[in-house]
Formats: structure tokens, sequence, C-alpha cells
């Protein structure tokens, strides 16, 4: 069983900027995609970006693109989630998944939590206008 740990969230500033991390963990095979989740207060769970590991592609929901960069550092199997230009609808507990499916499902849903099979406890990021 895959273990997540992330880490970085906080208050901020709107404009300001906070980096996440994800130590992941306790795998034999190395998953094949990792994302980030966020989840608002009476909000549904999105998708917010995702990497295939192996090809290092990314996705990134139109909501964060140009602003939120992810990353993997595969020597200390961390998972990284750069967060510039914050807004306060940014405003979530973020949260760190790891998935096994093949690249062509992963293609299609990478922002759907049903396809990711291991999660983090989450780490919380408030944006104050």
């Amino acid at each position: 069983q895959v273990q997540l740990v992330e880490s970085g969230g906080g208050s901020v500033q709107a404009g300001g900027s906070l980096r996440l991390s994800c130590a992941v963990s306790g795998y034999t095979y190395s998953p094949r995609c990792l994302g980030w989740f966020r989840q608002g207060p009476g909000k549904e769970r999105e998708g917010v970006a995702s990497v295939y590991t192996g090809a290092g592609s990314t996705y990134y929901a139109d909501s964060v693109k140009g602003r939120f960069t992810i990353s993997q550092d595969n020597a200390k199997n961390t998972l990284f989630l750069q967060m510039n230009s914050l807004k306060p609808e940014d405003t979530a507990m973020y949260y760190c998944a790891a998935g096994d499916v093949p690249r062509s499902i992963w293609t299609v849903y990478w922002a759907s939590h049903e396809w990711y099979n291991s999660w983090g406890q989450g780490t919380q990021v408030t944006v104050s206008s």
C-alpha cells in the first residue's frame, strides 16, 4: 500500500505563493500516476494537476494553468505542487493521490478521484484577499 504524506500548506495573501510537498513511500513498483486534488468548503473534490510518472506528462485544471506547476523528484520520492499567484478561490484542503491506471485511461480520467487508490491526509491552504 502506497503511503502519502503532504506538507507545505499554510495561510497566504492573494498573489502569494506556496509549495506543497508529498512524500511517497511503501510501494514495490512506482505508482504510474500521481496527482494533486483539492476540496473546498461545501465543494466536491476536484483534480488540480497530475503527472504520469514514467513519461513525465502532466495535466492541469483550467483554473490553475499558468499558475501551478506539478513536478516530481524521483530520487527523493517526492511530489511537488508549486502554487503562484494564489487566489482566494484556491482555498481548500489539498490532497496528494497515487494511482496505477494505464496511460490511456489516465489521459482521459486524470482528474477523476475514482481512479486513484491511495490518498494522503491533506494539507490546508488558505488564501485571504
